[in-house]
């Protein structure tokens, strides 16, 4: 398993460093950052002494190291529109989009995977094919639109729920959270429904199929001859079984989760990430763009890794493979 472990966080390193590159490169192209920095009136010296400055004026190569190493300490340097360390902007902005990620992968878990079950077990019964049906309307209406349809009809018809904003939020450390605060907690349920529902229909979906795949396997027929119960064998062995692809979903969504983020954060008005990107991106503020990119990046490596290591557990015939392998 360490050495498992070991050849994963090489390969990351790697990984990173070719995010990095894209990252880097990329935003080259986007616009000159010093347009938006000096006033229009400026004169031709004051802009090169300011490229001059931020070395803007160094070759590609030289950039490019300085960015990587800096890039290994958090240091993203200073955005060029609000005049301040990109990592603080992170700091602020990141316990937001973590905390409305994560709320949505709970619901879809909590919510998708019994739904999963219940239709795999009963795939000709009432509720199944309304749940089905509804999942079919999940997949299909695209986040913008289910965000604004729930504003319409809980913010302003019923006026349970705020529209827009975070709510009130307690400072633990660096860390804001709103979870501990009534107005927190209201204010985070509609955009977390909204980025969690197409998940939950995906994980429902997933499950089902792997369920009914899996029911229909000989080592199902062979534990219902021994005379185990229909709990036993649904939840002790076919459930199980079809976590494996489950897993692999959930750590790929948490990913897509975070990253894409950006359109239920500007419906809602969410102060996280995602308004960030949009906005550096408005701006042509590199660093700002950069560091997002890298950050979502180390996410996903890191996420990989955390599902890669969920695979030993959940099935030993991995291990057993990879024992035999090097035997």
């Amino acid at each position: 398993m360490l050495k498992f472990i070991a050849g994963r966080l090489v390969q990351s390193v790697f990984v990173m460093l070719f995010v990095g590159a894209i990252a880097f490169t990329l935003f080259q192209f986007v616009g000159d950052p010093i347009n938006s920095m000096v006033a229009e009136d400026a004169t031709m010296a004051e802009r090169e002494a300011l490229r001059e400055r931020l070395g803007l004026n160094d070759p590609i190569v030289v950039q490019f190291a300085r960015f990587a190493g800096n890039m290994a300490t958090g240091d993203f340097g200073f955005s060029y529109q609000h005049k301040r360390p990109v990592s603080d902007l992170i700091v602020e902005r990141l316990p937001a989009t973590l905390e409305l990620a994560g709320l949505s992968v709970v619901l879809a878990l909590l919510i998708g995977i019994p739904m999963g079950v219940y239709t795999g077990l009963h795939r000709y019964g009432v509720i199944s094919k309304v749940f089905m049906t509804l999942s079919l309307i999940g997949v299909s209406l695209p986040t913008f639109l289910i965000g604004i349809l729930f504003i319409y009809l809980f913010s302003v018809i019923l006026g349970w729920l705020p529209s827009f904003g975070r709510g009130d939020t307690v400072q633990l450390g660096w860390w804001s959270t709103g979870l501990l605060t009534a107005s927190g907690w209201s204010a985070i349920i509609l955009p977390a429904v909204t980025l969690g529902l197409f998940q939950m229909t995906l994980v429902m979906r997933l499950v089902r199929a792997e369920m009914m795949e899996v029911l229909r396997t000989d080592y199902i027929k062979f534990a219902r001859a021994r005379g185990l119960s229909n709990r036993a064998v649904h939840f002790g062995h076919a459930l199980k079984n079809t976590m494996v692809p489950v897993i692999t979903i959930t750590g790929l969504q948490i990913g897509s989760l975070i990253a894409f983020a950006i359109i239920t954060e500007t419906v809602f008005q969410w102060p996280g990430m995602g308004r960030l990107f949009l906005q550096a991106i408005r701006q042509v503020d590199i660093p700002i763009m950069s560091a997002y990119l890298v950050m979502i990046g180390f996410f996903f490596v890191v996420i990989n890794l955390i599902v890669d290591i969920l695979y030993y557990v959940v099935d030993p015939r991995l291990r057993i493979d990879r024992a035999k392998g090097a035997n």
